[in-house]
């Protein structure tokens, strides 16, 4: 898969061991959550064990990539040299159609049409090393 990488002075995640799977999947366009072996809850990586049922067998599952906007916020202040050209930008929590909320990103529309209760679709941004889940309007 060609990737169309972002050059970018952003703090970028790194992956570790755990949260590797994740990441994975991501770079292959597939928003990847772990799964409880024991009950089935899902939940963001990389949690060792189950909130649900304290099990810490797991299993990696591609979600579906719709969820909805939970809360936003519009950044102004420009707290990194990373962020300059991007101020003002949104941060949003999304709450995942299989439960879990991630912190991330609305891409391709603008913050005055951000709101509570959107419905929105995962799209990914392809850094060099690595690619991150956002959200565009469904």
């Amino acid at each position: 898969m060609a990737l169309n990488v972002v050059a970018t002075t952003k703090p970028i995640p790194e992956p570790d061991e755990a949260s590797q799977p994740f990441f994975d999947g991501a770079r292959a366009g597939k928003l990847m959550l772990m799964r409880c072996a024991e009950c089935g809850e899902f939940r963001m990586p990389a949690r060792m064990h189950c909130d649900a049922c304290l099990a810490t067998a797991t299993e990696w599952v591609e979600a579906s990539g719709r969820g909805t906007v939970r809360t936003f916020g519009v950044m102004h202040q420009k707290y990194h040299a990373g962020f300059l050209e991007e101020t003002p930008y949104n941060l949003a929590v999304v709450e995942l159609e299989e439960g879990p909320r991630l912190v991330t990103n609305i891409v391709e529309t603008a913050n005055a049409a951000i709101a509570v209760g959107m419905p929105v679709t995962v799209a990914f941004t392809d850094y060099e090393d690595v690619s991150l889940p956002k959200f565009r309007p469904a």
